[in-house]
């Protein structure tokens, strides 16, 4: 009689915990995209906002979409990827306390590279595409198409990985502004593999009039803006209204004010008063954060030498 308490209940226990198992969650990778991927982090991101794809909903406001990252090594292509449901979320740490219900689901994968950095150190990073850093546009990672769930508790849930982001195409040069990229021997000696710096260039009226000229050069560090920000050649767009709204500054017609200012400044750049300089704004890519600020560090190498000497 006691071992047959003892058998009892140990099927008891079994179906206790067979019944709380955590989510299911399988992600398969169309094959046409799996090619070359190794490592990387993959994200399950949950929404309750339908008008944009659930990548970017994640933000540090109260309104941000859930999202849940583990890393993963050595894939090899064909295999699925098994998410680990204890993996840490944000902002709900656990995906135990993710309330059920209907969401909009999005499986995506950041991809890391293997740098051999000069200092000794391997790190599997991901490096910046030339997007800024910005880790839902990066080109080249991977991610499924947005697909509508409802969320129990243990339930299976599976995902295909079926699309890609294409790479970002070259800025158009015109008169006053060109691109321009560079290898920096420095910082390729640094991570192992090529890098480059970039700057967005803007000219002086009368710069091609003048090929002899000399001109003082002021130099930028944005958050890696894309294009020269602020100069434009033409009058705000008249079908801008005044009701767009700023939520960051409380304000409308938001839009139409920077046109306007832009348009201004170009204005005044071309004016026969106006001193004539070139200003350039740096774009410094690297696996952390978008510029970095642009300083020598342990962590990032040489990149005030870089920029300061070559």
């Amino acid at each position: 009689m006691k071992q047959f308490y003892l058998i009892a209940s140990f099927l008891i226990v079994a179906w206790s915990c067979t019944s709380n198992q955590p989510y299911n969650i399988e992600v398969a990778i169309d094959p046409a995209l799996s090619e070359g991927l190794s490592d990387g982090r993959l994200l399950l991101i949950f929404s309750k906002d339908d008008s944009t794809e659930p990548r970017f909903g994640v933000s540090d406001n109260v309104s941000t979409a859930q999202v849940f990252g583990m890393d993963f090594e050595n894939y090899q292509a064909g295999d699925d990827l098994i998410f680990d449901p204890k993996s840490f979320g944000y902002p709900i740490e656990s995906m135990d306390s993710l309330p059920d219900g209907d969401y909009n689901v999005q499986a995506y994968i950041i991809k890391y590279e293997t740098f051999n950095r000069a200092d000794g150190h391997t790190v599997k990073l991901a490096m910046d595409q030339g997007e800024g850093r910005k880790w839902a546009r990066t080109p080249g990672n991977i991610y499924s198409t947005p697909t509508k769930i409802s969320l129990k508790k243990g339930a299976k849930i599976e995902f295909t990985i079926d699309q890609i982001i294409p790479p970002i195409e070259a800025k158009t040069d015109t008169k006053f502004i060109k691109h321009i990229k560079i290898k920096s021997e420095l910082l390729s000696k640094f991570w192992g593999r090529d890098m480059y710096l970039g700057a967005h260039v803007l000219l002086p009226e009368g710069f091609e009039e003048n090929p002899n000229q000399y001109y003082p050069l002021m130099v930028f560090h944005g958050h890696f803006p894309d294009d020269f920000g602020g100069f434009r050649t033409i009058p705000p767009d008249p079908e801008l209204g005044e009701d767009d709204y700023s939520a960051r500054f409380g304000i409308y017609g938001y839009a139409k004010m920077q046109q306007q200012e832009a348009y201004d400044f170009y204005q005044k750049w071309i004016s026969p008063d106006f001193k004539r300089f070139i200003a350039i704004e740096i774009q410094h890519a690297n696996p952390f954060y978008d510029d970095s600020y642009a300083v020598n560090s342990e962590n990032l190498g040489p990149y005030g030498d870089a920029i300061t000497y070559e």
